[in-house]
C-alpha cells in the first residue's frame, strides 16, 4: 500500500514540476538569455539590486557564515521561478535573505532569466561545507550517513527519499539540485517548510510537497540530510562518482 501510494504521489510530482519547467523553458526561448546581462548583474548588481556575489561568493558557491546558498549549477528554471516570486513577495526570506525581494523587484523578467542563465553556465565545483568549523561554532551538525539513508532510501511509513524527485544526489533538471548545497542554507529552509514560513512549493491534492515532508522530518533527521547533502560529491545513476572541479 505504501509502495503504490508513493508511486502515484511521484507521479503527481513529476507532472507538476514538468508543467513548471516547461513553463519556464518556452519562455527562455521566446526572449532569449543574455548571458554577459547575467554575469555583469552578478558581478556588480543592476540599480537597487546588489551584486549577488557580495553574500553568494565570486564563484556563487554560497556562504555557510551568512546563510546565503548555492546559486551554480542548481537549475536554471528553479532560479527564475524563485527570483519570480520574491519580485512579487510569494517567497520572503528571514535574516538576511530578506533582501532578496527588493533586489529582485529591481530586476525585470529579462534581467531575471539571464542571471539564471549565465549561473547555469558556470563550472560545477566541489565546495562542501565545513561541519567541524560549523560544530565548533555552535551549529548543531547532522551526521552524514544517517543523512545519506533519507536521501537515497527515505524511511518507510514517513518520506520518501530525496532523489526521488531531486535526483541522485540531487542532480536532476527538474528540481533544483541540492548536493553540495550549504549545510545552514538546507537547514534554514527544511526548518522554513516545517513551520510554513517557506510555502511556495509546488501542491499536489491542495498539500504542498515539501511542506507536507518536512512536517514529518525530526530536527536531527533535518540537520542529517543537510550533513549529507551539503558534503555528497556528485554520484552517477550507476553509483559511480562524477568528475567535477574542485573550488581553487
Amino acid at each position: 500500500m505504501y509502495q503504490t501510494s508513493k508511486f502515484i504521489l511521484l507521479c503527481l510530482m513529476l507532472v507538476v514540476s514538468l508543467l513548471q519547467l516547461g513553463t519556464a523553458t518556452a519562455g527562455e526561448s521566446a526572449g532569449g538569455i543574455n548571458i554577459n546581462n547575467g554575469q555583469t548583474i552578478f558581478n556588480e548588481g543592476k540599480g537597487d539590486a546588489a551584486a549577488c556575489q557580495g553574500c553568494h561568493g565570486e564563484k556563487a558557491l554560497g556562504n555557510d557564515a551568512m546563510g546565503a546558498p548555492r546559486l551554480a549549477n542548481i537549475g536554471q528554471a528553479y532560479i527564475i521561478k524563485q527570483l519570480t516570486e520574491f519580485a512579487a513577495d510569494k517567497r520572503t526570506p528571514a535574516g538576511a535573505g530578506a533582501a532578496m525581494n527588493g533586489f529582485a523587484k529591481a530586476l525585470n523578467e529579462q534581467d531575471r532569466r539571464d542571471l539564471a542563465g549565465f549561473l547555469n553556465t558556470l563550472d560545477y565545483e566541489i565546495d562542501p561545507s565545513d561541519l567541524k568549523g560549523l560544530a565548533t561554532d555552535g551549529n548543531k551538525v547532522g551526521d552524514p550517513k544517517l543523512g545519506k539513508i533519507i536521501v537515497t532510501q527515505g524511511v518507510k511509513g514517513k518520506v520518501p527519499a530525496c532523489q526521488d524527485c531531486h535526483g541522485f544526489n540531487a542532480r536532476d533538471p527538474r528540481f533544483p539540485a541540492i548536493n553540495q548545497q550549504k549545510f545552514v542554507y538546507l537547514v534554514n529552509q527544511l526548518n522554513s517548510w516545517r513551520d510554513d514560513s517557506r510555502a511556495n512549493d509546488p501542491m499536489v491534492a491542495n498539500v504542498g510537497i515539501m511542506r507536507g515532508i518536512a512536517k514529518k522530518l525530526s530536527d536531527d533527521d533535518i540537520v542529517n540530510i543537510a550533513a549529507f547533502l551539503s558534503t555528497a560529491p556528485r554520484i552517477s545513476p550507476e553509483g559511480e562518482i562524477m568528475p567535477a572541479l574542485k573550488k581553487n
